[in-house]
């Protein structure tokens, strides 16, 4: 292998310079199949060289794609969270400027709700956390008006039976009037008959010899 005066392999630029330095007319006096010889390890020098500067720039072109890729992929995924973020802020505005329907609903009192809510959702503890104390008054909230609610509904069935209730009274009562009247009128169309029948008997007995 050619090497420099100091040890370190030719770049190409020395071996191009060396194979001048051959071809010039201060080497022409010289051995012909040194010359050669020479000639041939300079040309060999220069394909190992061409080869190592394409391998090189092959690893080059390698490195550089593979971090173009890790960029791509970086640069991706810093879109994804910038787009997670906005996404995120604009749940947490719309959060903000919901208004729960729980702020439109009458609740009982404070104080109606330590004095009728179960002793379990009045504790102390509740009592000292606002958010929880609304949890469990609007928990409260909720089993009163399902409780009225159920009342309500055997109140309206009460009222049905009962109002079914009289019209079957109303409808029997209907009825025994109905037969009372026919009765009324029968025993007045019969007191007619007996009315005319008796005076013929009567007229009978005044016409007979005693």
């Amino acid at each position: 292998m050619l090497e420099s005066d100091d040890g370190v392999p030719p770049s190409s630029d020395d071996v191009f310079d060396k194979l001048r330095d051959l071809v010039s007319p201060n080497h022409l006096p010289q051995d012909v199949a040194a010359m050669h010889i020479r000639a041939m390890a300079l040309m060999g020098r220069l394909k190992a060289l061409h080869r190592a500067s394409n391998t090189a720039t092959r690893i080059r072109k390698e490195a550089t794609s593979e971090a173009r890729q890790e960029m791509d992929q970086s640069h991706l995924g810093l879109q994804n969270l910038l787009y997670e973020k906005r996404h995120l802020e604009r749940e947490i505005e719309k959060c903000r400027q919901f208004a729960s329907i729980y702020q439109d609903v009458p609740l009982y009192g404070l104080e109606e709700f330590k004095r009728l809510a179960p002793e379990e959702a009045r504790t102390e503890d509740v009592l000292s956390d606002e958010h929880q104390l609304m949890l469990n008054r609007l928990s409260f909230e909720l089993a009163e008006r399902q409780r009225l609610d159920l009342k309500r509904k055997e109140l309206a069935q009460q009222k049905e039976e009962l109002l079914k209730e009289s019209k079957t009274k109303s409808s029997t009562m209907d009825s025994v009037k109905t037969q009372i009247d026919q009765l009324i009128k029968a025993a007045a169309d019969t007191r007619k008959k007996i009315e005319v029948f008796v005076p013929s008997i009567q007229s009978t007995d005044d016409a007979t010899p005693g």
